[in-house]
């Protein structure tokens, strides 16, 4: 694997990368700021000229005191979790964003570095039917743009939650009481948080809709076929996958120039024609708002109760239509995503607890979790189906222009740091044969896949594709999540 890159490369996030929209939002706030600091500056000029000498020296002792604003947002934050989560009114209550350690700085929904985000799917035992509803996260003790849209959910509805982040660490915190216990809410294990993601009660949610799916009730649509004639991808395909997939939301949410935070609702967007929206980098949001209209797909919507008569995509969709329509191999978290990892090392108690939240088979095998299959499965399969619709790929927009210059170059880098994370050059013993070269500013603009080195290697790993295979057959992954 190489990466050519020129000088004044920027970092980014490994796990994940900013919409270009919400950059521009975030910069514009820091301009706001820097304005109204401006503006203070000027008035303690004023004071002093006037002749309060003492009035300026108790604001100049309290400006040495004062800490220096962080260069780097603290990437650390905590969401705390309203009572009765799972009903009607607490779905319409906002979550309210807090950073964990305060010393490391504040944490604001409007900063896309740091923004979380709430996703519920309600499955209504009555009808066997499906809708969504994304809950607002605000910052503490602050207000909505606009108030969340209030619902009314059908009878012994099945509600679970997921969280995404764009930051490293995001805990769960109970507004009051044992929330979180109550509402089975899974942060990680003691000590030891997932990261980017959390869920709440997404096993009852799963084992409601498996049934019913089971049961003829609940149709899940077919997949379809790609362009390139092969089935359409999910979030368990070895093409779009990543070290650490089935993570983060296609949630969006609608920010003010002030950053104040509403739904994304043909509502709100019509009262307030000025915001931006505000997204969370994703699997999920890759594979819907990517990947497959560039390749002639379409994910599985339902209707968003947020904002009626819209119909949207969503975690538990996904993983549904995963395990469901995806063919073999099957990519089911590893233990080498760093999210299922305590202090480095492969935990199976932990992949078991993220697995359950996404509707993917628990285990007692370290085999089953083996993260060297996983990354010869991503070599058997993503360098091959991303160079052979390079065309499409490449025609297609960039999910973030501060990556790469289009869908096929941010697919190549991401398949490169994916390699890099999950250490698939030691477990495999196989250099990456896909590079990428970036520009002065860190952007991907081309990406080469070496199709000889690439032969090879397949060829060196054909003795155990079938044992791999079998390990992630469509049967397999289908096996019980509890």
């Amino acid at each position: 694997m190489t990466i050519e890159q020129s000088a004044g490369q920027r970092t980014r996030n490994s796990r994940g990368s900013c919409s270009s929209q919400a950059i521009a939002t975030a910069s514009l706030l820091l301009c706001m700021t820097s304005l109204f600091c401006q503006a203070a500056s000027a008035q303690t000029g004023a004071s002093a000229s006037s002749g309060t000498e003492r009035l300026n020296a108790q604001m100049q002792n309290a400006a040495k005191k004062a800490p220096p604003p962080p260069a780097v947002p603290n990437p650390n934050c905590t969401l705390i979790v309203p009572a009765d989560p799972l009903t009607a009114a607490g779905l319409a209550t906002p979550y309210e964003l807090v950073a964990t350690d305060p010393g490391q700085g504040p944490c604001n929904e409007s900063n896309s570095a740091q923004s979380a985000f709430v996703q519920a799917a309600i499955f209504d035992p009555a009808t066997s039917t499906i809708s969504v509803y994304s809950p607002l996260v605000i910052d503490q003790g602050g207000k909505p743009w606009e108030q969340p849209e209030r619902v009314t959910l059908p009878a012994g509805a099945i509600v679970a939650t997921w969280f995404g982040f764009n930051g490293s660490d995001l805990t769960l915190r109970e507004a009051s009481g044992n929330v979180l216990q109550s509402n089975n809410c899974v942060n990680g294990t003691t000590g030891s948080v997932f990261g980017q993601f959390a869920y709440c009660n997404a096993p009852a949610f799963f084992a409601a809709a498996n049934a019913a799916i089971a049961s003829g009730k609940l149709t899940v649509p077919a997949v379809g076929t790609a362009k390139d004639g092969k089935p359409c991808p999910t979030v368990r395909d070895f093409f779009v996958v990543d070290q650490d997939q089935s993570d983060n939301l296609p949630t969006m949410y609608y920010v003010s120039r002030l950053g104040h935070i509403a739904q994304l609702t043909k509502r709100n967007v019509a009262r307030h024609p000025n915001g931006t929206p505000l997204g969370n980098p994703s699997d999920n949001r890759l594979t819907d708002a990517f990947v497959d209209p560039a390749m002639g797909c379409k994910p599985w919507t339902a209707p968003d109760l947020a904002d009626p008569g819209s119909m949207v995509s969503a975690l538990a969709l996904n993983e549904l239509s995963a395990r469901v329509g995806q063919v073999a191999p099957v990519a089911i978290v590893p233990g080498g995503d760093p999210m299922t990892q305590v202090n480095g090392t492969a935990s199976l108690a932990k992949t078991n607890l993220y697995r359950q939240g996404v509707d993917q088979p628990v285990t007692n095998s370290y085999n089953d979790i083996d993260t060297a299959r996983y990354c010869r499965q991503l070599l058997r399969i993503a360098p091959q189906r991303t160079l052979a619709n390079k065309g499409a790929l490449a025609a297609f927009a960039s999910p973030d222009t501060g990556a790469a210059n289009s869908l096929y170059t941010f697919l190549a880098q991401r398949f490169v740091a994916t390699y890099q994370l999950l250490d698939c050059a030691a477990l495999v013993n196989e250099a990456d044969p896909v590079s990428v070269t970036v520009d002065a500013q860190g952007v991907a603009v081309s990406a080469t896949i070496d199709t000889t080195a690439l032969n090879n290697i397949v060829q060196k790993f054909a003795a155990t594709k079938a044992e791999d295979d079998a390990l992630d057959s469509v049967a397999r992954s289908q096996q019980a999540t509890e």
